[in-house]
C-alpha cells in the first residue's frame, strides 16, 4: 500500500494465459421475448440485484408480459464520476500511442461493489474480506480474462484528482497503460471517497 499526499492508493496486476446501491429505482413492463438477464443488460445492472428488487416474482425464469419488474438504479452523479474517469483514462492512453479501453459496465459493477465493500468493512486492500483478491471476485461475477489489473484510492474527490494521483504512482500508471488491457470498469462509492479501476483482457 502506498500514500500519496493525503491520499491512499494501491495498485495490483497480473498476467495469465489465458451491492450495488439502489439510490432510486423506476419500473419496467414485460413484453414478449423478454428474460431477466435481458433486462439486468438494458438496464446494466445486475441480475441478482432485480431478483432482490422483485420478491413478488417466485421464479425469475418464468416471466410474463405485462408483469410489472422493479429496476434499482445508481445514483447519475456516481454513474457520471465512473465515466468520467473511463474517458481521462482514454485520454492518457491515446497520448501515449495505446488503444482506448472499452468501458464494460459488468466490470463497472463488480468495481462498485469492491468500491463499496471497502467503505462498509472499514479496509483498503485488493483482498476483500468477502469477496477476495479482484481475480477471484471478477471471475466469481462471471467475468473471464486472459489479463487483469486493479488501482485501488481513497479520499480523492473528483475524478480528476483520482486519475492525477494514479498517473504520480509508477505501479498504477502501469495498469493504465498497460497494452494487453482492452476492457475497463470503475467503481466509486461515496462517504470516504472509495474508487476501485478494474482492467481486464480479453
Amino acid at each position: 500500500m502506498k500514500k500519496l499526499l493525503s491520499f491512499a492508493l494501491c495498485a495490483f496486476m497480473i498476467f495469465s494465459i489465458f451491492t450495488l446501491t439502489a439510490s432510486a429505482a423506476e419500473t419496467y413492463t414485460v413484453v414478449k421475448g423478454d428474460s431477466m438477464w435481458k433486462i439486468a443488460v438494458k438496464y446494466e445492472v445486475g441480475l441478482s440485484e432485480i431478483k432482490t428488487a422483485n420478491p413478488q416474482i417466485k421464479n425469475p425464469d418464468l416471466i410474463y408480459p405485462g408483469q410489472v419488474l422493479n429496476i434499482p438504479t445508481t445514483d447519475t452523479a456516481v454513474v457520471n464520476f465512473e465515466k468520467e474517469v473511463v474517458r481521462l483514462v482514454n485520454e492518457i492512453r491515446k497520448q501515449n500511442g495505446l488503444k482506448e479501453l472499452t468501458y464494460d459496465w459488468q466490470l463497472s459493477r463488480v468495481a462498485r461493489i469492491k468500491s463499496e465493500d471497502m467503505r462498509d468493512n472499514k479496509y483498503f486492500s485488493h483482498t476483500s474480506p468477502i469477496y477476495g483478491t479482484p481475480f477471484q471476485m471478477i471471475k466469481n461475477f462471471g467475468i473471464t480474462y486472459r489479463s487483469a489489473g486493479e488501482n485501488i484510492a481513497m479520499g480523492q474527490t473528483t475524478p480528476k484528482k483520482v486519475v492525477d494521483a494514479w498517473m504520480n504512482s509508477s505501479g498504477h500508471r502501469a495498469n493504465i497503460l498497460n497494452s494487453s488491457y482492452t476492457h475497463i470498469g470503475v467503481g466509486y462509492a461515496s462517504n470516504g471517497h472509495y474508487w476501485t479501476q478494474m482492467f481486464i483482457g480479453k
